[in-house]
């Protein structure tokens, strides 16, 4: 048997045993036509994602974010799950995978049906005010923004991860920001986490519940760079769970890896649902999932 027959059927057989809570990262929503920071999408990009503390303290650097995110939202409310997502909620609806936990902030797990989907980071689809804490949708905020900017009209290049787009000064110097709708006077921000500020604890905790109550842990698409998305694979390790980690790259958590597969998300998840999830499939059938998957690999 070769390797990456080898590997899908280790994938195949872990996952078989139900139990599985998947951990995903900006990785998976690559084929969407979101790239990530650190995958073979990112590896031209010297993005440096906004902080919480520039974000709150520094006027310019909040005009120039939402300047920047109200171009990057367009590509973001077009972009629809790839059949990476999919095949996550198929083994979901099969009863393999009991939760989802992911560190996208994009909202394309449940845009495929996955249920119950944990946002570790939030989600751009949602506006909070930093004073009052009304909650209002992106759609409401960004006809808002259109109207208090009627001839903003950059050009956007490629959207970044985290929903924004690099724009030189000048592009961004008479953008106008709306405050809350609500209160009227309030600081808007996505309800998102920003890098210094920190993950809910109630949520963390939530994430953990469901690793310590996993028989497995599947990553998918994340470099584990992070410690936000690492701890769980280190918690899991811990207590004797089973880790498997599908990425394109070397990630941080492949010691704790016993399955581990550098493959394309959009084709190897179809084919593990293929086998697990589909309409009970012959044994050909089956067998020629792996080898497509390896055949596309190889090419």
């Amino acid at each position: 048997m070769d390797p990456v027959t080898e590997t899908f059927d280790a994938l195949a057989g872990l996952l078989a045993q139900g139990g599985v809570v998947v951990l995903s990262g900006a990785g998976l929503s690559t084929e969407s036509g979101i790239p990530d920071y650190r995958g073979p999408s990112g590896v031209a990009r010297r993005h440096t994602p906004m902080t919480y503390q520039a974000f709150t303290r520094d006027p310019v650097a909040r005009r120039r974010y939402w300047a920047r995110s109200h171009l990057g939202w367009r590509t973001i409310a077009r972009a629809t799950p790839n059949g990476g997502h999919r095949a996550v909620a198929r083994l979901q609806r099969g009863g393999l995978v009991d939760a989802v936990i992911t560190q996208n902030v994009d909202g394309l797990h449940t845009a495929a049906g996955s249920e119950p989907v944990v946002q570790l980071h939030g989600s751009l689809d949602e506006v909070v005010c930093l004073d009052c804490g009304n909650h209002t949708s992106r759609e409401e905020l960004d006809r808002r923004l259109r109207q208090a900017n009627p001839g903003f009209d950059a050009v956007a290049a490629a959207v970044n991860p985290d929903g924004d787009v690099d724009l030189a000064d000048h592009e961004v110097a008479g953008f106008r920001t709306v405050d809350c709708g609500f209160c009227r006077t309030g600081m808007l921000k996505p309800d998102v986490v920003f890098f210094g500020e920190t993950v809910p604890a109630a949520r963390v905790a939530r994430c953990f519940d469901l690793v310590e109550g996993a028989r497995s842990l599947l990553v998918l698409g994340s470099s584990l760079t992070v410690m936000s998305g690492r701890r769980f694979v280190i918690r899991a390790a811990k207590r004797g769970i089973a880790v498997a980690i599908v990425n394109q790259g070397a990630t941080r958590g492949d010691a704790h890896a016993a399955v581990r597969a550098d493959a394309p998300l959009g084709v190897l998840l179809p084919a593990l649902a293929d086998r697990l999830a589909g309409a009970s499939p012959a044994p050909e059938t089956a067998s020629g999932a792996s080898g497509g998957w390896a055949a596309s690999v190889a090419g």
